[in-house]
């Protein structure tokens, strides 16, 4: 069942960065709203959905993802308005979705770590 809600989870965290970032003025009044469950989905996620296997590819995604939400994208407004400020904002969205998740699982991940050199003396 865990493994079930982990999943919804993720696929509504998408949904909802994607929904948040095109609908734009249509949410714009409920973004605190929208950001407090785009964490609380984000933290289900990193607590429910990701196992040890998967942790470190995650972690990795994660930095891909947030170094990308550091490049803009606006300059593609130029050629396709407002291609570029929609990917922008659904980046930024998935952003804050990955984020609570992340800091989950860095956070095993030192324990595991520091699990294993205790373990070795």
């Amino acid at each position: 069942m865990s493994e079930q809600l982990g999943s919804i989870a993720f696929i509504l965290g998408v949904l909802l960065a994607i929904v948040a970032a095109v609908g734009g003025s249509l949410v714009a009044g409920y973004m605190g709203y929208v950001t407090l469950l785009l964490v609380v989905l984000g933290l289900i996620v990193g607590f429910l959905n990701v196992s040890d296997k998967e942790l470190i590819p995650f972690l990795v995604a994660t930095i891909a993802l947030m170094s990308v939400g550091n490049v803009t994208l606006l300059p593609l407004d130029a050629v396709l308005n407002p291609l570029g400020t929609y990917l922008q904002g659904i980046i930024n969205q998935i952003v804050v979705f990955v984020a609570p998740a992340a800091i989950i699982l860095a956070l095993k991940a030192i324990y595991v770590m520091g699990k294993t050199v205790d373990a070795a003396k």
